[in-house]
This record gives structure tokens, C-alpha cells and sequence, in this order.
């Protein structure tokens, strides 16, 4: 068997190729940080915004509990009566409330209440699935860019699902 003797040639780059190559390295480093942290900041968004009112419905120690009886809805709010779970509570007035946690008037929503404010924010699964929504949203946006900027699409696809489940858990116990 005779041998075909091919002797392979190296050649150098020039040094304005390999300069080239670095700072597209680089560029594509920066691209891969920026999207990180622009996603990172629009979770943490979502968690800042969210934390308002998902604290007093996840941690009622402390707070006073009641039931709030719808009586009147606005575009954004509702207004009841509020009853207190222990006899013996704060007169508080009238009480206002999210109308999306709400079925209109007539509806009584258990409530936990902002200290220092006239207003209550609904306890249970259904309350504390409501205050989670903007994170909910903000899970959806950093799907977007995990899987357009990050080209990480399974990871995307989990962000997005989480996001999708807790906006469907959200709206399944508020209108079950």
C-alpha cells in the first residue's frame, strides 16, 4: 500500500482577522449580557410589583382579617362593608377593594387589610394567585427574550409555561 505522502499547510491568520474575531466574540459576549440582564430586570419587576399585594395575602399574621360585602363597583374598584373575622374589630367603614377579585355587588371576599389604608386585599388561593399576575406577565416577556436574545428556547418554553400557568391558575380561581 503506498502512502499519498499529503502534507497538510498550516497558515496564520492575519493579526487583523484574529482582531476581527475577538471583538465579534466580544460583541456577542456583551449581546448575551445585556438580554440577561434586561430579562433579570423584568422579573424582578414583576416580583417588585407583585410583592404589594401578594405580602398582606400570603402573610395575614398580624393583619386584620375579615369580609368585605361588595356594594358598589367602579371601573377599577369595589367598595363594601367590612365585617371582622374576630368580634370586636376596628369600625373601618367602607372598604375598597380590586374589582377583578370580585363577581360585582353583592359578593362577600374574605380579606386581609392594608395597614394605615382603607383598602383589603383577598386572602386564600385565589387572592394570593391574583397578586402573583404581574410576575405572571413579566415570566411571558423574559420567555421572549431568553428565546430571541439568549437563543435558549427550552428554557424560554419552561418560562413561558410557568408564566401561562399562573395567569390560568389565577383567572381559574377567580372565576370558579
Amino acid at each position: 500500500m503506498a502512502s499519498t505522502g499529503a502534507t497538510t499547510v498550516t497558515t496564520k491568520r492575519s493579526r487583523t482577522r484574529r482582531a476581527g474575531e475577538s471583538a465579534y466574540g466580544l460583541m456577542l459576549l456583551a449581546k448575551n449580557a445585556a438580554v440577561s440582564l434586561i430579562a433579570l430586570f423584568l422579573l424582578a419587576a414583576g416580583v417588585w410589583s407583585s410583592w404589594s399585594d401578594a405580602r398582606p395575602a400570603m402573610l395575614t399574621k398580624g393583619l386584620e382579617q375579615g369580609v368585605v360585602t361588595v356594594s358598589h363597583c367602579g371601573d377599577d374598584w369595589c367598595t363594601g362593608s367590612f365585617a371582622p373575622a374576630r368580634g370586636g374589630g376596628e369600625d373601618h367603614g367602607r372598604i375598597r377593594i380590586d374589582k377583578a377579585v370580585t363577581d360585582g355587588p353583592g359578593d362577600r371576599v374574605a380579606v386581609a387589610l392594608i395597614p394605615g389604608a382603607d383598602e383589603g386585599v383577598r386572602t386564600g388561593p385565589a387572592g394570593v394567585l391574583h397578586a402573583w399576575v404581574p410576575f405572571g406577565g413579566s415570566l411571558l416577556l423574559a420567555a421572549l427574550l431568553v428565546a430571541g436574545g439568549l437563543r435558549m428556547r427550552r428554557t424560554a418554553w419552561v418560562i413561558g409555561l410557568l408564566g401561562v400557568a399562573l395567569l390560568g391558575a389565577s383567572f381559574a380561581t377567580l372565576t370558579f
